[in-house]
């Protein structure tokens, strides 16, 4: 069956060894003119069968601000208004009632797009899994505060696009009642985010947080401080009229150098962006409460939550960089006064009791990855726990030999092993030719296992903090890094 039927109108995808795609398929009126900085409005119907064989266009983003990494991660952008776009694979057109997973990229809510050859899911739909990979508005249209525009707009598009799956997915032969949201980085971090959103009520049953977590939000101030800065570089008011009149390639321009000056931690009245420049917003009608605030309060209870991260998060910025080879003590210091309020020389100093034998660098992706991923994600776990809820946690462990050895297994690593798509040139560079298809069958298992039921294959998190490690081989571990835990107690 490649013509299928949604609210909108007929849809003809492609079928390519027993999966069918449907790309590019609006889900949302195009974002431009009186709509760009507006809540999502529905998307118009169509006469006739709206072919949807090819990727769509992508959300207008700048340009990655690193020339190493943009020339190591393919660009996935294509150029074009009507940027509120999904994508599905299903092997069962019409009615067979298969789980849903509905992928949301990350990208630091600045770049990214929903088709991202990694994310071809394929895999998925042969084990009996849908999959929806979708666009949603970044940086100054998605997450900047603007006088007399709504806040959270990307967070709206990723609702208005889990409400299409909701109606529509039926026709692709999709549970409504069985959908799965999951994501990665900032893609995680709007996953936890959706969790306690009201507007996402009843949209989605289960969640997966890989190398994010729900710590990643905005007070109304600090995202004011953001706009206030990026409106005075660019010379206009901080209104959606005055962000209008100025071209795009200015605005990517000097959105990546505010982007830069902001979360360098250098200023103290930028301490707020030390992770990201652009966050959700705790406004107080569209975001209610802190995510992590509202899990501990049990607001996420009756969702099922597979939750993780990568062992060496930040080895992604390290190695291909250059900057582990630069790395001093000097600068490994710098490095840490900017990330903590308080005896900086004593974190190192743990650190370095527990790693005697690291290198600057190699402490550097320690302590990087444990303030930005690793520890949260436990504290949000422990939050949830705590409220009488469980999760399954996991940690990506294996490290590939690329770049001398010294990545590790660094930010991205995982999606390929996750999607069954080892075979995609996307994070190529990063993996090497030694990934291990093994890995990846048992990391897709995982996931469609959970997404088709709620379990994974191991225990859950609970009070010993059982984590279930990729590698080969792997195992279950108890609280695999209690002194790195400690070590941030009261910092995060």
């Amino acid at each position: 069956m490649d013509v299928v039927e949604v609210a909108q109108g007929r849809i003809r995808g492609a079928c390519v060894d027993g999966v069918w795609s449907f790309k590019g398929i609006p889900y949302a009126a195009p974002p431009v003119g009186p709509l760009r900085f507006a809540r999502p409005h529905p998307a118009p119907t169509h006469v006739g069968v709206l072919e949807a064989t090819t990727y769509g266009p992508t959300v207008a983003a700048p340009p990655q601000r690193s020339p190493a990494l943009a020339g190591l991660i393919a660009d996935s952008s294509r150029p074009g208004g009507d940027a509120l776009n999904l994508n599905v694979w299903t092997s069962a057109p019409g009615g067979s009632q298969l789980p849903v997973l509905v992928w949301i990229h990350g990208g630091g809510f600045l770049t990214g797009s929903g088709s991202t050859t990694a994310f071809d899911g394929s895999g998925f739909a042969r084990n009996g899994v849908i999959v929806v990979t979708i666009n949603y508005r970044l940086g100054v249209e998605g997450f900047l505060w603007l006088d007399g525009a709504v806040p959270n707009r990307g967070l709206l598009d990723q609702v208005a696009a889990l409400t299409w799956v909701k109606e529509n997915i039926a026709a692709f032969g999709g549970d409504p009642e069985s959908i799965t949201v999951a994501g990665e980085s900032a893609g995680a971090m709007s996953v936890l985010t959706l969790a306690t959103m009201p507007a996402a009520k009843g949209l989605f049953r289960r969640a997966i947080a890989q190398s994010g977590d729900g710590h990643h939000v905005h007070s109304v101030g600090d995202a004011q401080l953001m706009t206030l800065e990026l409106s005075a570089r660019l010379g206009v008011p901080p209104t959606p009229r005055g962000i209008e009149g100025v071209n795009l390639a200015d605005l990517h321009r000097v959105t990546n150098d505010v982007v830069t000056r902001v979360t360098s931690g250098t200023e103290p009245r930028f301490r707020a962006f030390r992770r990201l420049a652009f966050q959700p917003v705790v406004d107080g009608e569209i975001l209610t409460a802190h995510p992590v605030t509202a899990a501990r309060a049990g607001a996420t209870n009756g969702m099922e939550l597979l939750i993780g991260t990568n062992a060496d998060e930040y080895g992604l910025f390290t190695a291909p960089t250059g900057l582990g080879d630069r790395m001093t003590a000097d600068m490994l210091r710098s490095s840490v006064d900017r990330l903590v309020d308080d005896d900086p020389l004593g974190l190192i100093a743990r650190y370095r009791a527990e790693m005697p034998t690291a290198s600057a660098a190699q402490l550097f992706v320690a302590i990087q990855s444990d303030w930005f991923c690793r520890v949260p994600t436990v504290l949000y776990a422990d939050a949830r726990r705590d409220a009488g809820a469980d999760c399954f946690m996991y940690e990506f462990t294996w490290r590939p030999t690329t770049f001398g050895g010294h990545l590790g297994a660094c930010h991205t690593l995982e999606i390929p092993f996750v999607f069954d798509t080892l075979k995609d040139p996307w994070g190529g560079a990063l993996r090497g030719r030694d990934a291990p298809q093994e890995l990846a069958d048992q990391m897709h298992t995982a996931w469609t296992s959970f997404v088709t039921r709620g379990h994974p294959g191991w225990e859950p998190y609970g009070a010993a903090r059982r984590v279930r490690q990729f590698d080969l081989p792997g195992a279950v571990v108890t609280d695999p890094h209690p002194w790195r835990r400690a070590a941030w107690e009261g910092r995060i």
